[in-house]
């Protein structure tokens, strides 16, 4: 398929509705609408011409930019580009799903994530812990810097409920993401899970929740799903 193709596809597959219920969540013009699960109708077309996508997630339509994230080979990418992805994600879905999917099946994930996390900005802060809890759960534990995330948990834990709004929800994840993908850490993420308990995040006019850390991760471990890591992160 051609870019122009693509964007015209998008925009027939593009709601009304859902176009709404994004700009509600922080999405701005240019965009279509168009749900997830149609947007990987496209992702085999796609996924065969990188330089396609790569100009998918140039035309600044955020419909396209994530479907970008859902084509782009990760392996692929510099770390410039992924600097430079990470300037344009005005809004949390970009930010932390497109930018951040992609950049954790990097070669340059944790390297990123550490200096993503301490950014003033709270689009890049935000992304950085998405990068580092999709590296967390589909890395095998041996190859993980344990001393490097039971600190991050205490940073959470002392931190989180002063942090950036979008910041706090994603702290928020690497607290459950640790304690069901890091069997060694688990006891060390629940306990931190507790400690912070109920964190408040301004989801806008939605009907979205946060999750309570200590109970999701119970959850996981009672459903059988603890310690079973993910092949991709990428959805």
């Amino acid at each position: 398929m051609t870019y122009e193709e693509v964007m015209q596809e998008l925009e027939r597959l593009g709601n009304e509705q859902t176009k709404m219920t994004f700009i509600r969540h922080g999405a701005m013009e240019p965009l279509f609408g168009v749900k997830i699960g149609d947007l990987k109708k496209l992702v085999k077309p796609v996924k065969k011409d990188q330089e396609l996508a790569l100009k998918l997630f140039e035309s600044k339509n955020s419909d396209a930019m994530y479907l970008a994230g859902l084509t782009v080979n990760p392996r692929t990418m510099s770390k410039e580009m992924l600097q430079y992805w990470v300037k344009q994600a005005y809004w949390y879905m970009t930010a932390e799903y497109t930018v951040a999917n992609v950049a954790a099946e990097s070669p340059f994930a944790r390297e990123l994530a550490l200096e993503w996390i301490d950014s003033a900005d709270e689009m890049i802060a935000t992304c950085g812990w998405s990068v580092y809890a999709n590296y967390i759960s589909i890395t095998q534990d041996e190859q993980l810097d344990l001393d490097e995330i039971g600190n991050l948990l205490k940073r959470i834990q002392s931190t989180i409920h002063s942090e950036q709004n979008r910041v706090r929800y994603t702290m928020n994840a690497f607290v459950m993401t640790t304690g069901i993908y890091v069997t060694e850490l688990r006891e060390e993420a629940l306990a931190v899970g507790e400690s912070i308990g109920k964190v408040h995040v301004d989801v806008g006019n939605t009907a979205c929740k946060v999750p309570i850390a200590a109970e999701y991760i119970e959850k996981a471990v009672s459903m059988g799903k603890a310690g079973v890591k993910k092949k991709t992160c990428i959805c």
